[in-house]
């Protein structure tokens, strides 16, 4: 693919999550190469109003007040809201002691805002960056057909291949929350990069990383450092691993530095229909069927990188 003209044009759709704060502090912290348009919340780690204040805490900690943030879907398309307090702590972005935000939520939903921004912009120019459940992604195209073809890309935090799932035995929680958006989505001829957990599961905030974040000395760093400790213990719990993995983060550093990433371009399906598997990413990365790709499935990172990347711009904030 071509690159895309600077800084590119991106719709952060967040349900805030420790990880999702850093993948937008990320996106604040390079408006060289990305210009966020504004940032639309969603149900899926803890429920729509804490998704929506959280946001707005982020642009707060960011001294970035003037973003657009919009409330979205409070419910996936089919089924009951499925949370991850159990993850992020109650409020979703324990760790950190944040004040809360004065800057307003914007009037409007979520959805009218994604499906207006498309509309007015030039086709091929917008790409969503979807961080959380894909409800509202799903619902701004059944609703208006006609923004699909505009979109440029979609780069999205979702799914899992060979480290399975982590909130059942096979899904990943973004897809389990709200697996008919995620058909919808994957289904829609979009062009598609998928940061699954295959990937994020090597992106772990060990000690010396995290160190690099306090010794920031600012604001963002030490929040940061924070968010990440309290995030870490349940995972060190789970997987016995090194530290946290910080999922969020790689769909911004990918549009920032997409070579810090390698994967294929394959068919991805969204199991909707069995209880067991549902939300499942059906994979084809051995390409044993015939199916046609439509999506890039990443598998690998260069880890140093990443947290080079990423402790360099939460320098600038």
């Amino acid at each position: 693919m071509a690159p895309s003209a600077r800084p590119r044009k991106i719709i952060i759709d967040t349900d805030p999550g420790q990880d999702d704060a850093v993948a937008i502090l990320l996106a604040f912290a390079s408006p060289d190469d990305l210009e966020v348009l504004g940032l639309t919340c969603v149900a899926g780690n803890v429920p729509l109003d804490l998704t929506s204040k959280n946001a707005r805490i982020i642009c707060e900690l960011a001294g970035k007040p003037e973003v657009k943030v919009f409330s979205g879907c409070d419910r996936p398309l089919g089924r009951d809201l499925v949370t991850a307090e159990h993850v992020h702590g109650k409020t979703g972005l324990d760790g950190p002691s944040l004040p809360d935000p004065s800057m307003p939520l914007q009037d409007g939903h979520a959805v009218d805002f994604i499906i207006d921004t498309l509309r007015a912009e030039a086709s091929g120019t917008v790409t969503l960056c979807p961080l959380g459940p894909l409800t509202n992604i799903a619902t701004a195209f059944e609703k208006a057909p006609d923004i699909v073809a505009k979109v440029q890309e979609i780069v999205l935090m979702g799914g899992g291949y060979f480290e399975g799932g982590n909130i059942t035995p096979t899904a990943e929680f973004n897809i389990y929350v709200d697996p008919q958006a995620a058909d919808i989505v994957f289904k829609s001829g979009v062009p598609i990069v998928v940061m699954p957990l295959d990937v994020t599961h090597k992106a772990l905030v060990t000690k010396p990383r995290n160190d690099a974040f306090r010794a920031l000395d600012t604001p963002v760093g030490i929040a940061v450092a924070q968010m990440t400790d309290f995030f870490e213990r349940f995972d060190k719990e789970k997987y016995g691993s090194a530290g946290a993995p910080l999922h969020d983060p790689c769909v911004i550093a990918y549009l920032i530095d997409p070579d810090l990433f390698t994967g294929r371009h394959i068919n991805v399906e969204i199991e909707t229909t069995s209880e067991l598997t549902m939300g499942m990413t059906v994979a084809d990365w051995w390409r044993v069927t015939d199916r046609a790709p439509n999506a890039m499935f990443m598998g690998g990172i260069d880890a140093d990188g990443f947290f080079a990347l990423l402790t360099d711009r939460l320098a600038r904030l």
